[in-house]
């Protein structure tokens, strides 16, 4: 599969089918306290470019942190922050969504702090962050690297993973488990909407939810 369609089958599935997968797998991926900050009420799917945060060091202008990578971005990818889980400053705001939308990035995860949410919000582009703080990261903190490996309460997360997020959470799924962790997601969907189906039509609900009933690894 390629990267847009990786993509287009994770904007078809919800960020709890796509964990289920990884817990089938035995793999890592979701993450948790990291909310949307407003109710996009779509799922945000795309591919990783990562920003690694780190506090400011020396006195002195500075490059805002994550401008250079939005300033590079490309249609579907989503800026994924490392600010190690600070929830005393912001390291994503109004003018960088400003810039995001216009170069098509499909959302932003910060693990961290984001203010301006109701400019992201006006905009339709979807944030998701530890919490919101009004205080800015101007010469408090600054972008340490970019498209490096991170970690995202406690997921390593690399440039180019892939990353699914709804009301729900946040879920990445390593590249180069993409391909399988979706087509096993799609039969847990799949199977889920005919579990839901057969509850309507009055069966049982513990037998209808009894893990036989599960998707396994092994094709059905």
């Amino acid at each position: 599969m390629s990267t847009a369609e990786i993509v287009a089958a994770l904007r078809m599935l919800d960020s709890c089918a796509v964990s289920d997968a990884l817990d089938t797998l035995g793999l890592p991926g979701a993450v948790n306290g990291l909310p949307p900050m407003w109710p996009a009420g779509r799922p945000v799917a795309g591919r990783v470019r990562t920003v690694t945060a780190a506090p400011k060091a020396a006195a002195g202008p500075a490059t805002h942190i994550a401008t250079p990578l939005v300033a590079i971005a490309e249609p579907d990818d989503v800026v994924v922050i490392d600010n190690h889980g600070r929830a005393d400053v912001s390291c994503w705001g109004g003018l960088l969504a400003e810039a995001a939308v216009q170069r098509g990035i499909a959302g932003v995860v910060v693990d961290g702090a984001c203010r301006d949410v109701q400019e992201s919000e006006a905009l339709g582009l979807p944030v998701f962050a530890r919490t919101a703080v009004p205080i800015s990261a101007r010469g408090r903190i600054v972008q340490q690297a970019m498209d490096e490996r991170i970690q995202v309460g406690g997921v390593s997360v690399a440039a180019h993973d892939y990353v699914i997020a709804d009301v729900n959470g946040v879920v990445f799924v390593a590249a180069d488990q993409a391909e399988r962790v979706v087509a096993l997601a799609q039969r847990i969907a799949d199977r889920e909407a005919r579990m839901a189906e057969a509850v309507r039509s009055g069966r049982d609900v513990s037998e209808v939810m009894h893990d036989s009933q599960f998707p396994s690894v092994t094709a059905e």
